[in-house]
């Protein structure tokens, strides 16, 4: 009998009537003969309260009493699902990652993954019950509860699936699929029917939001098949697995924009070994994902280096550099709050010429400065300013994914 993992996100469960009909899908799959796990996001809103109390409280929340408030919000849609499907003559039984044993590390807020204890998912599925599982939280060696970052339940569903080694992963959420762009930005932007895992890591890591990055890694690492459906509306949805033949035919699959990214400048930097590890030592300590870097050309000894960080580490960032800047004899820090990341992805670059060039062409067409560059096999992402953002990403669609563009066949 097939297992099936199924993910309903916050807004699939962001109401008692918004309950009642995930209940009535999950019944449906089950009556269709699949053994079927079902994880769980907090309502829709919840976590962002969850949150908002605790700093109403306190300036600096201590991480192990935030994960033990934020964590109750996974528990209560468990919770209500679990009657729901009950009350539709389902059998079922809810878990807190304590029950399942999710064991992770200590690291409150964005704790990793090491152990899940499969066997009372086992013993409830040969039962013929439904396990409805709280998502996004863990236990760490000591049994302290841990969360596992923000829309990390996502996660929760993969680390199930693998170690159960379920025939499929479906990721139901507000939305159909993946897209060849945010289609709030690019009205012309298509439902992709298959997706690979590395272009799904780029778009996640790019800043389209459908799926969590940590999720797709763990997915690809186990050979996770995942589809991306809709939870209001039926569909076949965005099928990620590996990598097909055909898809080397398609130049470009999508194009992402991130408006979450700052940039920081130091200037005169002497020109030496050793001083780049010296400045991004202390960032990399601090837990802060430095994204992209560019060095000037070195002159008379001395050269300017810069790099984004996501906006929310931005202050973070620049109090660590300014230290850094008086250590090493550098001529003044600067930094610029908000620019955006545009970015082209699609395994047909493996094989492809040119498309960087093409990119900067339409770009240039439109009179967008590029101010940074980064690429990859699958990718090439530039940065350029904020006000441009939008306009870039729907010069790039239209270029790459207009009519008769790189659109994956059967999307």
């Amino acid at each position: 009998m097939a297992i099936i993992v199924q993910k309903y996100g916050g807004t699939s469960v962001g109401s008692v009537e918004r309950i009642k009909a995930v209940a009535e899908r999950v019944a449906r799959a089950r009556a269709g003969g699949a053994q079927l796990v079902v994880v769980v996001s907090a309502m829709a809103g919840e976590t962002n309260r969850l949150f908002a109390l605790a700093e109403q409280l306190s300036s600096r929340p201590d991480p192990r009493e935030t994960d033990v408030l934020v964590a109750t919000g996974e528990q209560v849609s468990a919770a209500l699902l679990a009657i729901r499907l009950q009350e539709l003559a389902v059998p079922t039984v809810s878990f807190l990652a304590h029950q399942l044993k999710l064991v992770t590390d200590s690291r409150h807020g964005g704790a990793q993954i090491k152990a899940v204890d499969s066997t009372r998912l086992r013993a409830a599925l040969e039962s013929g019950r439904v396990p409805v599982v709280a998502g996004y939280q863990g236990i760490d060696s000591d049994g302290n509860i841990t969360t596992l970052g923000r829309g990390a339940s996502d996660l929760t569903a993969v680390a199930l699936a693998a170690t159960l080694k379920a025939d499929i992963c479906e990721i139901y959420t507000d939305v159909d699929g993946v897209y060849t762009a945010d289609p709030n930005i690019c009205p012309h932007a298509r439902r992709l029917s298959h997706i690979s895992y590395d272009e799904m890591l780029e778009m996640a890591g790019l800043g389209a939001k459908v799926l969590q990055l940590r999720s797709v890694e763990l997915a690809r690492r186990y050979n996770v098949p995942l589809v991306v459906r809709s939870s209001f509306v039926e569909g076949e949805g965005t099928r990620v697995s590996e990598e097909e033949a055909a898809m080397e035919d398609v130049l470009v699959s999508g194009v992402t924009l991130d408006q979450n990214q700052s940039k920081i400048t130091l200037a005169g930097v002497q020109d030496r070994p050793g001083l780049a590890a010296k400045i991004f030592g202390p960032i990399a300590a601090a837990g802060i994902v430095v994204d992209m870097i560019i060095q000037n050309a070195g002159a008379e000894g001395r050269t300017d280096i810069t790099f984004t960080v996501p906006r929310a580490d931005l202050r973070r960032a620049l109090e660590l550099i300014n230290v850094v800047a008086g250590e090493i004899g550098a001529t003044g820090v600067m930094h610029q709050e908000q620019v955006a990341k545009v970015s082209i992805v699609g395994v047909g670059m493996r094989t492809h010429a040119g498309v960087a060039a093409r990119m900067f062409a339409v770009l240039a067409s439109e009179s967008i400065n590029i101010e940074m560059i980064a690429t990859s096999e699958i990718k090439v992402s530039v940065v350029v300013n904020a006000k441009y953002g939008e306009l870039a990403m729907r010069a790039l669609h239209d270029a790459f994914l207009g009519e008769g563009g790189g659109a994956r066949p059967g999307a």
